[in-house]
């Protein structure tokens, strides 16, 4: 009986220069995912028509869809490699098609299936994306926070900042500011915190500026990807509410 294979179209090149199209036929093993066909790719780099090549560059860590590292565009769906199973009732080759995977284009290439997504991470400043704590000495038990905050709070902590979102995105590109939706649900997430609270102004203040919450297009490309199933329409709704009200009557506060 002949082994099934899949095939997997791969777009490579390095940093700004031209990109290639290279395929390679991979066995297609039980419980297969993207990740260990890049791993069997990685250990034999031929191509499907014999060629030897280098192997593919590509980023991963957790393997388990927490880190969010591994995101690339698969199919023309920004995804997480690691959980994205070839065969299987979800796989998205059961029967050995070709899969398209590509670098996210909303980034940087670095080099392959690599983007430098350093913007993101800025963005994470930008909103101070931490609670800030006063020292190291015992600051005594913090206030309680109620069973409908936590769940709310626990939803949207699962954000990887893998970069889904933004790639989904129409607004979030080259030619604009745009902070992007997971940069604005967090902002929601840490102004819900007991100390995070001490900052909700400033971090307010960060997406009323260029490139904030007024340049979402509301397109939700954003939650249609999610691979947290985080949901950031309802986020970016509350955030706008709260800008809203800061843009009014914040002055009081001053």
């Amino acid at each position: 009986m002949a082994e099934k294979t899949v095939t997997l179209r791969i777009k490579r090149g390095v940093a700004d220069e031209a990109s290639t199209w290279e395929e390679f036929s991979v066995a297609l093993q039980p419980n297969a995912n993207v990740i260990s066909c890049l791993m069997d790719i990685r250990k034999n780099p031929v191509t499907k028509d014999g060629k030897t090549t280098t192997p593919v560059a590509w980023d991963a860590a957790c393997l388990e869809e927490v880190c969010g590292s591994c995101t690339v565009v698969i199919n023309g769906r920004a995804r997480q490699a690691c959980s994205t199973m070839i065969a299987g009732p979800h796989g998205i080759a059961p029967n050995g098609e070709t899969i398209t995977v590509e670098p996210m284009s909303k980034f940087p290439r670095v080099r392959d299936l690599v983007v430098d997504r350093s913007r993101m991470f800025d963005a994470l400043k930008r909103i101070r994306g931490w609670v800030q704590i006063d020292g190291s000495h015992e600051l005594g038990a913090g206030p309680r926070v109620s069973a409908s905050d936590q769940e709310i709070m626990y939803t949207l902590s699962r954000c990887m900042t893998c970069g889904c979102c933004v790639e989904s995105c129409p607004n979030y590109n080259d030619h604009s500011p745009f902070i992007g939706p997971f940069a604005i649900s967090l902002v929601r997430m840490y102004n819900m915190h007991p100390s995070g609270k001490m900052q909700a102004g400033e971090r307010l203040d960060s997406i009323m500026s260029d490139g904030g919450i007024a340049d979402c297009g509301k397109a939700q490309n954003c939650v249609k990807v999610c691979p947290k199933e985080i949901p950031l329409i309802e986020s970016i709704a509350v955030m706008g509410r709260e800008t809203l009200k800061r843009a009014l009557f914040g002055w009081l506060l001053k």
